[in-house]
Parts: structure tokens; sequence; C-alpha cells
């Protein structure tokens, strides 16, 4: 038990000042924007370095290893006051580090519940996936293991603050957990463990903490796998972006459809599924393969998504459709993907925004390959981008809507995550990923084949106003990484890499 005073300093520390990173993105909205970074601007981050490495005790599983890590700063323990760093693998434990040493804290192995009849492989390696989530008013973690059970673990020790509960479909591969009022999020993709794909919610402000869930697919396929899982909006409303697979609104098969669910009963608020849905799904061009963010501007709340198609939608997200649910507020000319490539071109992985000083909303998309002739033409550019880059629109009002306006497509990137913004940088990692399928031949590659050909990730520091290159790691990461991410807090930038090693990037402790 904490004793009075203590309890009170707990109290006054929850009003610090900190640039937490709770979840993947940042926030439940998954911006990517770190609003309260105050060591990192455009002026120092040419200073980076790598302040410290830790190699976990985490087997990788096929082409699976470490989530984004998620920060919480102070955290009050019996040994001080530390900044605590949260990053699990596939070997099915949590892994809470210290942020100025680069040492574990403590760690917590979970005892998995039955057995997965799927045999691992690429795109189901039955391991834990999903980056998990803080909450920091209980001082609680939330973490998915394979088996789908969630564990709600204290911040400090480790230890349960609640039993495990089963909250996903068991080996069904969940994506970056979120939290909003008290209701967590999962949602899950291609159908991993025989699982039909769907988005669940557990409400923690219950004892008995239920669970409810939205199915996307009454048989199979519309898997929601952008690497930030769900975005949660102001409005209440829980938005996804589903995959290829059969369609029939009224047989409850949304494929490569936009949702929106009601966050406290999971019913189907609204959706949008584009004009050509039908040629997406045959070309297997999901929509699933990148979380859509929420924004406001002006007198609109917003939704930006795209896919592997290669093109970029601006929704409204308190009318996704229009009354036929298929008249989007925007939708792009092809951007990217003139190959019409199911494997390595399109956007992938999330969107991310923020609003600089002046008041402009940007939006930045990690684009696998070079931009199509239909592309927009930027006003910044920096040489061919035939493996990928980072491509910036800045949002503007045209006939009374809101539309994206091309700025700048970033260095050639192999292959780009999502990307961290804080006090005018645009953080960004090529990952090195070997994305290819399948061979000349046509044989299917296996994680082995596609291992063998990675190269190695590349943190990128760019302005975000024009994307020159402010700092670069050059080679020094030289392991890489597949369907990972950024995380920024307080100084640091953080990176996962497939050889189980968490880096630390700073200016050095200040």
């Amino acid at each position: 038990m904490f004793s009075r005073s203590l309890h009170a300093l707990l109290l006054c520390s929850l009003g610090l000042a900190a640039a937490d990173w709770l979840t993947f993105g940042g926030d439940p909205s998954r911006s990517g924007w770190q609003k309260d970074e105050e060591t990192l601007n455009v002026s120092n981050v040419k200073d980076l370095k790598i302040e410290w490495q830790l190699k976990l005790d985490n087997q990788p599983k096929e082409m699976y290893s470490l989530t984004v890590p998620v920060s919480m700063n102070p955290v009050i323990t019996p040994r001080g006051f530390k900044e605590l760093l949260f990053v699990a693998g596939t070997s099915d434990e949590l892994f809470a580090i210290d942020a100025d040493s680069g040492k574990i804290f403590w760690k917590k192995k979970f005892t998995v519940v039955g057995e997965s009849k799927q045999k691992p492989h690429w795109l189901c390696p039955v391991a834990l996936n999903a980056t998990p989530v803080i909450d920091k008013k209980s001082r609680t973690v939330y973490v998915v293991s394979s088996d789908g059970y969630l564990h709600s673990l204290n911040v400090v020790n480790g230890e349960d603050n609640a039993p495990p509960k089963a909250f996903v479909p068991p080996f069904s591969k969940p994506y970056s957990l979120n939290l909003y009022q008290g209701m967590l999020f999962a949602a899950t993709g291609q159908g991993c463990g025989g699982a039909k794909n769907g988005v669940f919610a557990m409400d923690l402000n219950k004892p008995d903490r239920p669970v409810t869930e939205f199915r996307s697919t009454t048989t199979g396929g519309a898997g929601i796998w952008g690497r930030a899982g769900v975005a949660i909006g102001s409005n209440g409303r829980v938005y996804a972006e589903t995959g290829d697979g059969p369609y029939d609104v009224a047989a409850g098969k949304f494929a490569d459809t936009f949702l929106a669910l009601d966050a406290k009963t999971m019913k189907l608020a609204d959706y949008y599924t584009p004009a050509n849905r039908a040629w997406i799904t045959k070309k297997d061009l999901d929509m699933g393969c990148i979380s859509p963010v929420f924004f406001k501007y002006g007198k609109w709340d917003l939704l930006a998504g795209g896919g592997k198609e290669g093109v970029l939608f601006l929704l409204d997200a308190n009318s996704l459709g229009g009354a036929d649910h298929r008249t989007p507020l925007y939708r792009s000319k092809l951007i990217t993907n003139e190959d019409v490539d199911f494997a390595g071109r399109g956007f992938w992985g999330a969107i991310s925004t923020w609003e600089d000083k002046d008041g402009t909303r940007w939006l930045y998309l990690p684009a696998y390959g070079p931009p199509a002739s239909t592309a927009p033409k930027f006003a910044h550019s920096y040489g061919e981008t035939p493996n990928g880059s980072i491509m910036a629109f800045k949002v503007e009002e045209v006939n009374g809507k809101p539309e994206p306006v091309a700025v700048w497509n970033s260095v050639d990137m192999k292959m780009p995550e999502p990307v961290v913004i804080a006090n005018g940088v645009v953080f960004a990692l090529s990952n090195g990923e070997y994305v290819r399928q399948v061979d000349e031949s046509g044989r299917i590659l296996t994680s082995a084949d596609r291992i063998a050909k990675k190269t190695h990730a590349t943190l990128y520091a760019l302005d975000a106003k024009t994307g020159k290159v402010l700092y670069s790691s050059g080679n020094q990461l030289n392991s890489w990484g597949h369907f990972s991410g950024l995380s920024l807090a307080n100084g640091r930038v953080y990176v996962v890499t497939y050889d189980s090693t968490v880096h630390a990037f700073s200016l050095g402790q200040q």
C-alpha cells in the first residue's frame, strides 16, 4: 500500500509535463504527432546518435520480432522516478525498459493457453503481434498474448492488475491495441487461427469486462491489418479499413470498405465502399493494409485513408460515403502503384498527420514504389524513388471542400514505415525489408527466402514542410524490420529491429 504522502506525490506527478507515447501513433486517432516533445527540433536533429541499444531475449518467429515501443513518464517506483519503455516480443513476453539506462527494469513471460492448429508461416506467425497500450491513470499496460488473452499489468512491477481474460480469437493475429474512455479495442486480419476478421472491444469500466465484437465478414477475408489497427475519433466512432474478400452488405460481408463503428456499442454506424471495389478485390489491392487517421480541419471531422491501390481518400468522418455509401468527399487520381502490384506497391502501414503553427494541416503517407505518371507534381522531390518514399500533402479548401495538395516526396526508402512528427520534423524509418511474395517462376516465397534478401533499416529525420533530409542513420543499423514503426518520447526516438534489438536515438542525456 502507498502511504498518504506517496499517494499525494503520485497525483502531483501525473500533472507533470511529459511527452508520453502511450499507444501506436501516440494517440487514439493514430495521428503520429508528438505534441509534447520539447527536446528534438529542426535545428538539432542533425546531432542525433544512438544513445543505447538493448538486445532482448526474444525469439523471432517467421518475419516478426518486437512490437513498436510505448512509453510512460514518470513512473514512481521503489527505485525512484522512472521513464519506462514497454516492448512485447513474439516469444509471448513483455519487457519494461528503463529509458535512461537502456536496461531491463522488469519482464513478464505469458503462459499460453492451448495450441494453434495452424502451422506458422509469414502471414500467420502464431505469435504475439499487437503493440500494447498504456492507461496512465490506472498505471496499467495492456498486452494481448498469442492465445488471445488480455493481460493487464502494473507498470511498476509487471504484476497482474486483473486476471487474464480471453479477448480476441486465439492465434488470430490482432494489430495495435487502442484505448478510448475505458474501452479497449483490437482488430484482426488475415484470418489467422481460422478466425473471422473484425474489431473487438472490451469494456474496462465494468467489473466483468465484457467483450463485444463487429465481424467485418461472415465467411472469410475483409481483414483489418493496418499497422495501427483501428483509429478512434473524438466523435466516438471507431474507424477501420478492410481487405479483400466477398462483398455483400446485407449478409454482413464488408470487403475493401471503410467502417465506422459506435465505440460504446460496436454497432455499425456508417461505411464507405469505393465504386471500383470489385476491381480492387480482383487485383488483391487490399485497403486493409493501412490504418486510417482521424483529424479535424476547420468545420470538418475528416478521415484519411488509402491502400495498395495507391489512391488517397478524404472522407467526412460523420458521413463516410454519403447517402449511398459510395460517394467520398475526395478521391485522388492514382498517386502510386501504376504496376497494379499487390505486394510491393501502394500505400501501407498508417497515415500520419499534424497541424503546424500556421494552422496548416499536413498528411504523410508511406508509399511503396515510385509515383505514378498520374501523380500530382510535388513541389519538392529528391531524386528517383524506385523502392518507396514518404509523400507529404497539405490540406486546403477547394470549392468549399477539403482536398490534399502534394508538397514533397522524400528520398528513396526501402520500405517506409508510418512516420512520427514533432516540432517540424518528420521521423521516418526505411525498414530494409524484401517484400516480394513470389519468385520469377511463380513459387511462393517462404520467410527464409525473403529474410535472405533483406538489407538494413535506416532512420531519417526530414523537414516536415520540405522533406529535406536533416539526419540519416546511414549504416548504423545492421538489421531490418517487418511491419514495424517508430515511437518518440522525451527526446528519444525508438526503433526495433528483427534481431530483437531496441535502439534509442537521442542527442545524449541532457
